[in-house]
């Protein structure tokens, strides 16, 4: 915490009254940029849905890489940490929601159901891009593809209309 306040060029005591420890205040800047990665993840109905997939995996996954510390830190050693993982929890959420924005559902269970997969989808892209970054076993790109391909499968069953029909099956 000495050496924060330093760089920030205040007190430590000034540092201490608003963040009464480090988890503290690793909890609100891993909020905040939650906060930008969900900004940079743009869903907008324009555009196909690969297409704003591809561009929100490839801010994630840009971040995980520049990132690889911090976020390894709050997927494994915070896991316990009821604040971090909230945290994560409503980005995911956040996320799903913007996702079935873009599906544009009819309420008649479908869309129930595709939540609950897209939730499982978010948590497998969670623990995926957190191996990636202990293994690093493929590109950025194939990563990004690998998440793609399984979120059209596993959602393509549950549609009357193929969402992604000229994404190879």
């Amino acid at each position: 915490m000495e050496d924060v306040a330093a760089r920030a060029g205040v007190s430590r005591a000034l540092l201490y009254r608003h963040f009464p420890g480090k988890r503290d205040l690793f909890a609100a800047l891993y909020g905040q940029v939650a906060e930008q990665l969900l900004a940079k993840t743009r869903l907008a109905p324009g555009d196909t849905l690969v297409e704003q997939l591809t561009e929100g995996l490839d801010a994630h996954i840009h971040y995980f890489a520049e990132n690889r510390n911090t976020v390894l830190a709050a997927n494994r050693v915070l896991t316990g940490d009821r604040l971090v993982q909230t945290i994560i929890a409503d980005e995911l959420d956040a996320l799903r929601e913007r996702l079935l924005g873009v599906l544009a559902l009819a309420d008649d269970g479908t869309r129930e159901a595709v939540s609950g997969v897209l939730k499982s989808w978010l948590v497998f892209v969670q623990a995926l891009c957190v191996d990636w970054l202990t293994n690093e076993t493929c590109t950025r790109a194939e990563l990004r593809d690998v998440c793609i391909g399984a979120v059209l499968g596993a959602i393509r069953p549950l549609l009357d209309e193929d969402p992604a029909p000229d994404w190879p099956r």
